[in-house]
């Protein structure tokens, strides 16, 4: 049986990463990626290092509506 991931939501940081270099790193045009990383994250109980920005890109998108 395969090892679970230790980095599950590695995927969904790397396509936040490819939108935002796509949209001139404009989160609010990239809100269907982070919300995928956010709904990653709480399955996993935030337990991958790629969850610790989840909550800054969450600000940076709201704040900048």
């Amino acid at each position: 049986m395969p090892q679970p991931s230790k980095e599950p939501c590695k995927k969904n940081a790397c396509d936040i990463q490819a939108c935002l270099s796509k949209n001139n790193f404009d989160p609010r045009k990239c809100l269907k990626a982070i919300e995928l990383l956010q709904s990653c994250c709480e399955k996993c109980n935030y337990n991958s290092t790629h969850c610790a920005s989840v909550s800054d890109l969450l600000k940076q998108s709201q704040r900048q509506t």
